[in-house]
């Protein structure tokens, strides 16, 4: 049976040895926490102290849970590369999607207000995680009074992106947004924001969507029959941009 291999079971890394962005002396391009660093406006030299405070830890290959439901929290994670998905399952033994955590969102957020993980985490690609554990964050907390404020938008954003999927919406108009929401998301951390990869499966796309993946597979089809998207298997192209922002619209809008 597969196990979970803990936040907590990877030793504890220098990250001045194992850094790959080209530059020691700077936060992945993609750090959820980099906006904390540029309103403080750090220079290098500080930047290099905190660094050396984040673990690098992976990879986490496809379907290798990061953490499970019940496991003591020790620590949140920072998605550096790859895909997580993490999902809840029900006393049915039904799984319920909760989302999906790209390069530069963060996971464990929900289990900050109890001693244990909430839910699962598995990896859908190869994953590389930043870790935190929580007496550091109190450090970098310490030296960056705008992680605090940086932590509430991150967890904001969560409890948002759950509230969509309450209201009563049309297939069309969860799809539209799944897909523009993905877009933003991406396009915020410098990736493409209209030729990306779908790393997660329709099944479970319809499964976060509240949809029958017969429906999710249907509407990407009408979509691309209607000029709105290009579908190659995984990779979309987004070619009718203004059409899916205005279905994706009402859902989205804050």
């Amino acid at each position: 049976m597969e196990s979970s291999v803990s936040l907590a079971a990877f030793p504890r890394l220098d990250v001045r040895t194992m850094a790959d962005d080209g530059d020691a002396l700077r936060f992945c391009s993609t750090c959820a926490f980099s906006q904390a660093c540029l309103d403080q406006g750090m220079d290098k030299s500080a930047l290099l102290d905190l660094h050396v405070l984040v673990e690098h830890v992976g990879p986490f290959h496809a379907g290798e849970h990061i953490f499970r439901e019940g496991d003591p929290f020790e620590a949140i994670a920072a998605v550096r590369a790859g895909t997580v998905k993490t999902y809840v399952i029900d006393q049915d033994g039904r799984e319920h999607v909760l989302g999906f955590h790209l390069p530069g969102e963060v996971i464990g957020l929900n289990a900050i207000d109890g001693d244990h993980y909430p839910c699962n985490a598995v990896a859908l690609d190869t994953v590389m995680l930043c870790r935190f554990s929580f007496p550091k964050i109190a450090v970098l907390a310490a030296r960056l009074p705008g992680l605090q404020r940086q932590l509430f938008r991150l967890l904001s954003r969560d409890i948002g992106r759950a509230a969509l999927l309450a209201g009563d919406w049309s297939a069309d108009q969860r799809m539209a947004a799944f897909i523009v929401g993905l877009s933003r998301r991406l396009a915020a951390r410098g990736f493409s924001p209209n030729r990306f990869q779908l790393t997660m499966a329709r099944t479970d796309i319809a499964n976060y969507l509240r949809l029958a993946p017969e429906t999710v597979s249907r509407v990407l089809k009408r979509f691309q029959q209607e000029g709105l998207l290009a579908v190659d298997r995984r990779e979309l192209e987004l070619t009718g941009r203004d059409v899916l922002e205005k279905l994706a619209g009402p859902v989205l809008r804050d």
